[in-house]
């Protein structure tokens, strides 16, 4: 292989055949390639795509890039989620256990909190002696024994991303649907998956603010997964309010222990979660109709299967036995809470749903540096959904800080975050569009 000359028919808008860009990967990750010869590839694909052959033959050598996990003696369908990153979106926390409570073996691999967008690793370190990187023994056997287990991605898994991505944060590359389809996909398909279903959220809050585009990178993962073996489907979702009440880590949790109590029925967060868990289930091959895929789930979590599934995840990798029960007990409360309270009377119009996102950042629940410290404590509890009609001094959200200044700060981001205005809201559906 020479690599210039990969380089250079991409550039020119040729097509390359998957030799090619297997052998283009694999001098990456043994790192024959100059920094300046990765960069030229990506800057390259970022002007002229690729066909969803290239795509998937991209995504198959950097998932193989490194170990592929094995789930042989495990006999349930090996299933995942994965999102594209929101406000208030706490859905796998929920998510896995439902769908284990169904039959399914989720070995989730989750990441930390990115720009303005929360991480389900940073959630779970909020619970005391959680381990987000466990053993690769006590990982199968949580999955094994338990039905799920979410952990963070190893050094082990896709190690060609982390080189290719590192450059293209360098070289503004990012925004490449089939680099970021491969980014994605690599890492889950590494993980042995046997289905996947996907949730791409579009609106202020999202990556992908607006709907075409979400659209577009939705039918890119959806056809390179399903071009690589794996049988997956999409979900496009609203992102233009924070999904859950509260924003932040361990107020996230908490959340979570409320939803698997049954204390969260009829919100946005069910809808959502309960859609992809269908989703989940029919891709699995367990149910065959989205409509009965539901009521399952739905009646997964409503016995209390789910909650159950949920507390042997957290003990079995290193939490506390009883955290259900006394979760309470064991999340830290930030010293100051300050309330939010509406300026005038009428409808909740709109929300800068970023703006909060950035807000809990600024309160330390989220990081300006990679090597930032979290504070799980600090963020927001009590928001009101869009749509709702409050009087001037109704509470629309408590702000939880760690300091009266950062706490100030916090309450007059969520004022002037929400658009009180006078007038109906029309009922937007939380789930747009399911692809695939």
């Amino acid at each position: 292989m020479i690599p210039q000359e990969i380089i250079r028919r991409k550039r020119d808008g040729e097509t390359l055949g998957a030799m090619e860009i297997t052998a283009f990967i694999e001098a990456l990750s043994d790192e024959s390639l100059s920094e300046g010869q990765v960069a030229a590839f990506a800057m390259a694909v970022f002007f002229q795509g690729m066909t969803a052959e290239e795509t998937v033959a991209l995504t198959c050598a950097m998932r193989d890039s490194g170990t592929v996990l094995s789930w042989d003696g495990i006999e349930a369908p090996i299933a995942d989620k994965h999102s594209t990153g929101g406000i208030g979106d706490n859905v796998s926390l929920m998510l896995a256990p439902i769908v284990a409570a169904c039959g399914l073996a989720v070995p989730m691999i989750s990441g930390r909190g990115l720009g303005h967008t929360g991480g389900t690793l940073d959630k779970l370190q909020a619970i005391p002696g959680y381990e987000v990187m466990p053993d690769a023994q006590t990982f199968r056997r949580t999955v094994a024994n338990v039905g799920c287990a979410i952990i963070g991605q190893t050094g082990d898994l896709a190690p060609a991303d982390r080189r290719l991505y590192a450059v293209r944060d360098v070289t503004a590359t990012v925004e490449s649907i089939p680099l970021i389809t491969a980014s994605i996909l690599s890492k889950k398909l590494a993980a042995g998956l046997q289905s996947l279903v996907l949730d791409v959220k579009f609106g202020n809050g999202a990556f992908m603010a607006d709907l075409d585009d979400a659209e577009a990178l939705a039918a890119s993962l959806v056809a390179v997964a399903n071009g690589a073996g794996v049988r997956t489907t999409a979900l496009l979702t609203d992102m233009n309010q924070p999904l859950a009440d509260a924003a932040g880590n361990a107020l996230e949790i908490v959340n979570c222990v409320d939803f698997l109590a049954g204390r969260k029925a009829g919100t946005r967060l069910e809808t959502v979660t309960l859609a992809l868990a269908a989703d989940m289930l029919v891709n699995a091959g367990v149910e065959t109709d989205v409509t009965v895929a539901a009521a399952r789930s739905r009646d997964a979590l409503s016995s209390g299967r789910a909650a159950e599934i949920f507390g042997a995840m957290v003990h079995a990798l290193g939490g506390p036995v009883d955290f259900l029960e006394h979760s309470a007990n064991y999340l830290r409360k930030a010293p100051i809470e300050i309330p939010v309270l509406a300026q005038s009377g009428g409808i909740l119009q709109s929300c800068a749903t970023r703006d909060l996102g950035m807000a809990v950042v600024d309160l330390g629940g989220g990081r300006r540096r990679a090597t930032d410290t979290i504070d799980h404590r600090v963020g927001f509890s009590g928001l009101v959904p869009l749509g709702t009609e409050v009087a001037r001094g109704d509470l629309i959200a408590m702000v939880h800080a760690a300091d009266e200044d950062s706490g100030a700060r916090a309450a007059q981001a969520v004022a002037s975050a929400y658009r009180i205005g006078e007038g109906s809201l029309a009922d937007a559906p939380v789930v747009l569009k399911r692809l695939g």
